[in-house]
């Protein structure tokens, strides 16, 4: 089929996807493996093979993904129902003092949503806004843009939050290279867009804090008093499995793959085992330690699982797309264009991320869409390790910058800081937007040198 053809196909399927889920309501996932199976039938795939397609496409990207995401997430349940959280923010907060509670709020925000979605480390940590506000009389915005932002950094930029877990898994990139790369690109991205906007746009933004909001943390226990985590120890929990991937990946660039201690790393230090050394840390210290009943600490592990279903699910989906468009020769195609607009692979990334993103709403599902766009390119193209770290950090600036009406995230920062519609675009768009083109900028240098 003509490279014309497999354009105008893809192109067909994003805009049909789109109207799927913005016009007619249809649930994302049905509608990634909607439009998959008629692009995979059009693009030319045998009618016999399409099934197949679709199964190897969503069995690759689970088997990893799932175990990741499913034990991360346990981990931040485990965080927020022991106080482990609330004892780290609660230790910053009182280390930087009140004058630099900006700079502590950004960094709660991007150390405990490494492991908590965006929505709970909001919750869990707006109070500590409001306790500030009202103590020191400025705008809420001085401090709640700062944690919104470290909150966002962490939730797009640092495995093993889902977004940039699903795209490493969907193009094949080191979770050490995403994580070091997602730090490098995202504190930067934390401090101007969080800190130092959030000082500028409260003092141009007057908002009070909301008499109607009266947060609830989530995992609570009323009327039971526990021991609450040292600092230390809840702060372990979270930095023990990035240490340990991190290290198998310096162990790799600089011992090679070969040597001994490389080997044995690899093992330790693979997402799955280093995960799992975390939660299993998770369960004693910060559970059965603390007077949790062994059926109290499954109950929550059970518990944390809940919302992420079709997270997984939505990532699995975006991995048949992302096999359709490779078994219908879309990925050659792209390769072509990209050389020949001369766009570095990294700008080129963060532009579809972008558009997807402000077609429809959803990061998730932007990083996971723009990631199946994507995978061909990486797959065809030889492209080291480090590089494909920094395409899927390319991926989750896009999928960052611009959130709008459409997306979820910016009503829940819009009620819980109690603004109008346009006073949130003044701020929170912004805000994501700053970040977003900050984090590419990082990005684009480190390219220069991957």
């Amino acid at each position: 089929m003509s490279a014309t053809f497999l354009i105008g196909l893809t192109v067909l399927s994003i805009i049909v996807l789109l109207l799927l889920i913005i016009v007619f309501r249809m649930q994302a996932f049905i509608a990634l493996l909607l439009v998959s199976l008629i692009a995979a039938v059009i693009g030319g795939v045998p009618v016999g093979d399409v099934i197949d397609t679709v199964q190897d496409g969503m069995g690759s990207t689970l088997g990893y993904i799932a175990v990741v995401i499913g034990i991360g997430t346990m981990i931040g349940e485990m965080l927020q129902v022991s106080g482990g959280a609330k004892q780290i923010a609660n230790t910053i907060i009182k280390g930087f003092g009140e004058k630099k509670a900006p700079w502590a709020l950004s960094l709660i925000g991007l150390i405990v949503a490494i492991p908590v979605f965006f929505e709970v480390a909001l919750i869990l940590f707006i109070p500590l806004v409001y306790d500030i506000t009202r103590r020191t009389g400025k705008s809420l915005l001085v401090y709640g843009i700062p944690l919104a932002g470290g909150i966002a950094v962490a939730h797009a930029f640092i495995p093993p939050t889902p977004g940039p877990v699903a795209v490493a898994a969907l193009i094949g990139a080191d979770l050490g290279w995403v994580i070091f790369i997602g730090l490098v690109a995202g504190i930067p991205s934390a401090i101007v867009g969080g800190v130092y906007f959030g000082r500028y746009i409260g003092s141009r933004i007057r908002i009070e804090v909301p008499e109607y909001m009266i947060p609830e943390v989530p995992g609570e226990d009323e009327g039971i008093e526990r021991r609450k985590p040292g600092f230390w120890l809840a702060i372990t929990v979270i930095i023990v499995p990035l240490a340990l991937i991190l290290t198998n990946t310096a162990s790799n660039v600089w011992l090679g793959e070969e040597h001994q201690i490389s080997q044995w790393m690899s093992f330790i230090g693979h997402p799955f085992t280093a995960l799992l050394i975390s939660i299993l840390m998770a369960f004693y210290f910060l559970g059965t330690r603390l007077g949790f009943t062994r059926e109290e600490v499954q109950r929550v592990a059970t518990k944390s699982m809940e919302p992420v279903g079709m997270i997984i699910l939505l990532t699995g989906a975006g991995g048949v797309f992302g096999k359709v468009l490779v078994e219908t020769g879309v990925g050659d195609v792209l390769v072509d264009i990209m050389s020949q607009t001369n766009l570095p692979v990294v700008l080129f990334a963060f532009l579809v991320a972008t558009v997807i993103r402000v077609s429809q709403g959803s990061a998730t599902v932007a990083m996971v869409t723009a990631a199946g766009l994507m995978a061909p390119i990486v797959n065809t193209g030889d492209f080291s390790a480090p590089l494909i770290g920094a395409i899927t950090i390319a991926i989750a600036c896009g999928a960052t910058v611009l959130s709008h009406v459409n997306d979820s995230g910016f009503w829940l920062v819009k009620e819980f800081m109690g603004m109008t519609e346009k006073q949130t675009l003044l701020s929170w768009t912004i805000m994501e937007t700053i970040i977003g083109v900050t984090g590419l900028i990082v990005v684009l240098i480190l390219s220069l040198f991957l």
